[in-house]
Order: structure tokens, then C-alpha cells, then sequence
């Protein structure tokens, strides 16, 4: 059975590096991954995952929300009824990440991005 283990805040970031050295030297955190785009930093139980801010891209007020998942193909196809009715645009498939995670996506009905993942 698919079990949700953690949902973690994707906060974006003007300046990934400036922000990675916050959250790293002030905070305590530690860096699991690093781009040029992207961080994905934690500490004890709870993480952060920083994303580069994309000036222009219309979605710059979205919330997005990182859930990780223990059984994500189980997740995504018991859930696979109620997304299939969703309007177009609102279910992102399954897919594989360049950082190492495999991912659903999905939009909720106040346009906020609710991401579901795990490790491949």
C-alpha cells in the first residue's frame, strides 16, 4: 500500500546559491543535492527543496508543495480515476527527474502544484 512519508515546501529563489549558504550556515541544513536551478536541502526529519524563480513564466505566486511518497506507482493508479476527470493541463503523468526522483504532478482547484515523488 502506497504511504506518504513527507511533504516538503518548494520555495523559490532568486539566488539559489545565496539561498543554498542560508539555509546550509544558518539554518544548520545539509545539501542532498545541488544545480544551478535546483537544491534539495534537510535537516533531522524535515527538508527543503529551493527552485530558481523564472521570471515570466505566468505561475510565479503558485505554491508548490513536494510530497514524497513511499509506492508512487501504486499512489498515482489508485488516484488514476479521479485524475483521469480533472480538465486537461491539471494531471502531469508520471516521469523520471534529473535529480534522481520520479514524479506525478498535479494541480488543485486554486492552481497551486502539488508534486508527488520518490527516489528512482
Amino acid at each position: 500500500m502506497p504511504r506518504l512519508a513527507q511533504i516538503t515546501p518548494l520555495i523559490t529563489s532568486a539566488d539559489i546559491k545565496k539561498s543554498i549558504q542560508f539555509y546550509a550556515d544558518t539554518l544548520g541544513f545539509t545539501v542532498g543535492y545541488q544545480s544551478t536551478d535546483y537544491a534539495y536541502l534537510y535537516r533531522d526529519n524535515i527538508a527543503v527543496r529551493l527552485l530558481k524563480s523564472a521570471e515570466g513564466d505566468g505561475v510565479a505566486d503558485r505554491q508548490r508543495w513536494y510530497i514524497d511518497v513511499d509506492g508512487l506507482a501504486d499512489l498515482f493508479e489508485s488516484m488514476r480515476p479521479e485524475l483521469e476527470k480533472l480538465p486537461k493541463g491539471r494531471v502531469k503523468l508520471p516521469f523520471d527527474q534529473f535529480y534522481g526522483q520520479r514524479e506525478f504532478h498535479v494541480i488543485d482547484e486554486d492552481n497551486q502544484l502539488l508534486m508527488f515523488g520518490e527516489a528512482v
